[in-house]
């Protein structure tokens, strides 16, 4: 016989519950057991670890995995309909990179060199789908081979633009069958790479370029680097060498570059500002560049004093039969004091260290008396309210960072963030023990090989989407990874960057409501902390921050989340629709109740390719 209170539940409901009322039911005791749980919340978003005991963390296990669950129910006892999955971009996408439309920002009204720059409000609506791998796509060569030989098939130059290029292009190139082969003995300019390192080093007083980092150069900014041959050999010398050039549609330096696994993004300062604080750079380096320096009123070569740490150098390499490229007007190898360039530089306080055939360098002073000793009506210094932080602003006409409090050297010491890295050796170690079995299991020892470790097979280049102090990039040092690491600095983050690039690493400012200036197909992992809980009240859509992610990650590439619940969860279900990229996820928690995933990217070629 039925009790009363079943009888009274029984004229409400009937004699059968509907199933949605019990999930309802269901639901609803999940999320009260993780709200009892909140008044000890607070130590989720807490960036140093602390001891932890044992049952205070299989109690907070327990909590995120009651939240896990109620999201899970909820999304069932909604409906969960099933959106529709995403198609795959066309052909003429393969290394589409957004914001940089030519074609659009001249109807769009841009001109004058505008129409090359950066304009991401003008595709601002595109057409949501995957960027597919070009059909002859194989994955890179692991480090070091892959510097020297690329597949011919992974960029975008192809043989008839190589056979119709410059013989500098053939000396720095070689193309065999389906593989691209650089030497760095050739072609730079003069005899060869070493050759022109070691001059620039004795034009600074060096015995060998081994000893650039006693000039006080450790961060180098390579302005058009060509294939990237300077930078590979800066690179053997423990230096950290940035290429950025300017977008092109076709045999690009930037894509080039990354593919061998070097450090290189888009950038160009026509009518903007480059995304780094002042006084970033060491030395920044020109070798035919084909910039006229003098121009906009000299604002080009204000840009390269801007990010020009004090006592920095400016490398500058242009061919006498090439004027236009470098301002300077030469005499039988000489240039004289009438050339415009050289007044520029005198009226911002550079100093001509040195002249060797083509090449001339340049000091940035030390001195901030220098710029109050200036004659009168010479090139202003920026206000205040030019030295906040810098991202594609427009270009000035005034000498920048003269206000700023890192005319005194940073000095960035480990026991500074002491706690933070201990944070990222302990993650790195975590990381590397699931990554390393998937890796294995997906990429069998290939027959003549021995057997690799990691990163020495698969990873290389690596984006820290939201780098904090650049943490994780220290960790990978420690642990002698032969991998380098780009540290994004969100725009909405505290402004880290300037600390980032003073110890050594490659940085950038970045807002990630944007595509982020690269090719496609050039990060081999991908890594976010607490990114997504970041963004989420922003005006960025999630899918076309994933739609990004894929499209910059290459294909069996990795993807590290370690973000909260709700925001790993959303992931999850967003990845579900992303057509022939499949997501495999594991994870694991933290003392800090935030959920750690790695998920492998595995584009389907072929699928991609029949398509």
């Amino acid at each position: 016989m039925r009790s009363s209170w079943l009888s009274k539940l029984s004229l409400i409901f009937g004699p059968r519950p509907p199933l949605n009322w019990l999930l309802l039911c269901l639901v609803s005791v999940l999320a009260l057991i993780a709200v009892l749980g909140s008044s000890s919340s607070s130590s989720f978003d807490s960036l140093t670890p602390s001891t932890v005991p044992d049952i205070y963390t299989n109690y907070r296990r327990l909590k995120v995995q009651a939240a896990v669950d109620y999201l899970e129910l909820r999304s069932l006892s909604v409906g969960g309909s099933k959106e529709k999955e995403l198609g795959l971009c066309g052909r003429d996408k393969e290394h589409f990179v957004p914001c940089y439309n030519v074609s659009a920002n001249l109807l769009a009204g841009y001109k004058d060199g505008e129409e090359f720059d950066r304009h991401c409000e003008v595709s601002r609506d595109r057409e949501q789908c995957l960027v597919r791998p070009p059909k002859d796509y194989k994955i890179p060569l692991r480090w070091p081979a892959g510097r020297d030989v690329i597949w011919s098939g992974n960029v975008k130059i192809t043989k008839d633009q190589f056979l119709s290029s410059g013989s500098m292009t053939k000396r720095l190139m070689l193309l065999e069958e389906n593989q691209i082969a650089f030497h760095s003995e050739d072609g730079l300019i003069f005899d060869g790479v070493k050759d022109y390192s070691r001059q620039i080093a004795e034009m600074l007083g060096l015995s060998s370029d081994s000893e650039f980092p006693q000039a006080g150069v450790h961060t180098v900014l390579d302005i058009g680097c060509g294939f990237g041959s300077f930078g590979a050999h800066l690179v053997s010398l423990k230096l950290m060498a940035i290429c950025i050039a300017a977008y092109e549609a076709t045999g690009s330096q930037v894509q080039l570059a990354l593919e061998r696994g070097l450090p290189a993004m888009i950038g160009n300062f026509f009518t903007r500002q480059l995304p780094y604080p002042s006084l970033s750079f060491e030395m920044l380096h020109c070798a035919q560049c084909g910039i006229r320096w003098d121009k906009k009123d000299g604002m080009f070569l204000l840009e390269v004093d801007r990010v020009l740490k004090p006592g920095g150098y400016f490398v500058l390499t242009s061919p006498a039969n090439q004027p236009y490229g470098s301002s300077l007007t030469m005499k039988e190898g000489v240039a004289t004091d009438s050339s415009p360039l050289e007044e520029l530089t005198q009226k911002i306080c550079w100093t001509l260290l040195s002249q060797k055939y083509e090449t001339f360098i340049w000091q940035k002073t030390v001195d901030l008396n220098c710029y109050s000793s200036r004659k009168q009506g010479v090139i202003p210094l920026c206000q205040e309210e030019h030295e906040l932080q810098s991202y594609y602003k427009p270009l000035v006409s005034c000498i920048s960072g003269t206000m700023s409090k890192r005319w005194s050297p940073i000095r960035v010491q480990p026991d500074d963030f002491f706690e933070d890295l201990q944070v990222w050796r302990s993650a790195l170690k975590n990381y590397w023990s699931l990554l390393t079995p998937l890796i294995f299991s997906d990429h069998p020892k290939r027959p003549g090989d021995e057997d690799p470790l990691p990163p020495f097979n698969m990873i290389r280049n690596v984006l820290d989407m939201s780098a904090h102090y650049g943490g994780l990039n220290t960790a990978f040092l420690e642990e002698k990874k032969s991998v380098w690491v780009m540290n994004v600095v969100p725009v909405n983050a505290p402004y880290t960057l300037p600390l980032i690039l003073d110890q050594g690493f490659a940085g950038v400012l970045h807002d990630w409501c944007e595509p982020f200036p690269t090719y496609p197909r050039t990060y081999d992992l991908l890594h976010a902390n607490g990114l997504l809980s970041l963004l989420s009240s922003e005006r960025c859509s999630m899918m076309d921050l994933f739609l990004e992610m894929d499209r910059i990650l290459r294909p069996e590439g990795w993807v590290v989340l370690s973000d909260k619940v709700g925001a790993i969860e959303m992931v999850r279900m967003t990845s579900r629709h992303c057509g022939n990229v499949h997501f495999y996820f594991s994870s694991d928690y933290d003392q800090f109740g935030n959920r750690h995933v790695h998920a492998q990217n595995l584009k389907n070629l072929e699928d991609a390719h029949q398509s």
